[in-house]
């Protein structure tokens, strides 16, 4: 008999993603060079508004740590809008129920995440800005729903943060299931905007992302 477990409660670790989903991180250092290769410039409209986020959010998050709507009003939602990924040929849904059946483990898998999906290839998951919710507790789970994008042949690109802090995922599942991750980009660094990283990789992964619509 089949049973139904709630994801937050079952994918806790690491290490219950390897044993459900054989699911383990890469060893191939070329396995992600959108994160870091031949990224698109910025223009000096982009870094004007780029700057115009950050100083928002470091003005508001002064006065303390920052629920999940707050952050998608400061910086998620402006962060997308100029990265084009609200625009056409892209399509947003949020908060999906997924499911994942574990055959051998009569499992059924079920949870609802706070999250935006592009194209069913970029999944932005947001988490409050406490400094109890850090990245290794939401990494599991974020995975888990990665695994259930419904184009196993192609990656399926995840994007984490507290609003203090990004990171990027790449997730394949095609042959052995394998993920990467990209480096923490941090908004609390001072004397530096690390949203020109984010919106550089941003842009790369909607370039990959027009091209698998083109397909």
């Amino acid at each position: 008999m089949v049973q139904t477990k709630p994801i937050s409660k079952t994918i806790t670790s690491l290490f219950d993603l390897r044993e459900r989903f054989n699911l383990s991180p890469t060893n191939n250092d070329q396995f992600s060079p959108e994160f870091t290769q031949d990224l698109p410039k910025l223009t000096d409209s982009e870094t004007a508004t780029l700057d115009q986020i950050r100083n928002r959010f470091i003005r508001h998050r002064e006065r303390g740590s920052l629920a999940e709507g707050t952050i998608n009003h400061l910086v998620i939602s402006p962060l997308l809008t100029l990265a084009g990924l609200y625009d056409e040929p892209f399509f947003i849904t949020t908060e999906p129920e997924v499911e994942l059946l574990l055959e051998d483990k009569d499992e059924l898998l079920r949870g609802r995440i706070d999250t935006l999906i592009i194209q069913q290839q970029l999944w932005v998951l947001v988490v409050e800005s406490k400094s109890t919710i850090a990245f290794s507790v939401a990494l599991p789970q974020a995975l888990t729903y990665l695994m259930a994008n419904p184009n196993p042949e192609r990656p399926v690109y995840g994007l984490i943060t507290n609003g203090d802090e990004f990171q990027f995922i790449k997730l394949l599942i095609q042959d052995n299931p394998q993920y990467d991750l990209s480096n923490i980009f941090s908004l609390l660094v001072p004397h530096r905007n690390q949203l020109y990283d984010i919106m550089r990789v941003l842009k790369q992964i909607r370039q990959i992302m027009l091209q698998n619509l083109a397909e």
